[in-house]
């Protein structure tokens, strides 16, 4: 997923509850959705994180030798300056790029 072209809010934005649930009529599941995508974007970022950090990782790791990395400097402050994941996901879930299905309403849940 490309962060970037991501139009989400760097901070917290008030929102109308009711409009969130205009989708599923029901804000807990909406709520269920948006904390679903929210944790795999989370997921996402930190692997592609770790991927790039790992590229600086040294074999020797010593707490006398602490060396600063400017490389690695920039790409930290490049995540800390994204969006949180959840904020990216409301905004997903408000522009409707979130697929969902509740299992239990499509009936192919048996009781």
């Amino acid at each position: 997923m490309d962060y970037k072209k991501s139009n989400a809010p760097t901070n917290t934005v008030t929102r109308n509850v009711m409009d969130l649930c205009d989708d599923t009529d029901n804000i807990y599941e909406s709520v269920v959705v948006i904390g679903k995508r929210a944790n795999q974007i989370s997921s996402e970022i930190k692997n592609e994180l770790s991927k790039k950090l790992q590229e600086f990782a040294s074999v020797t790791d010593n707490l006398d030798e602490v060396f600063e990395n400017r490389e690695q400097i920039e790409i930290s402050r490049y995540y800390e300056k994204l969006p949180k994941p959840t904020l990216m996901a409301t905004q997903e879930f408000i522009n409707g790029k979130i697929y969902y299905r509740n299992p239990a309403k499509d009936g192919s849940l048996m009781d």
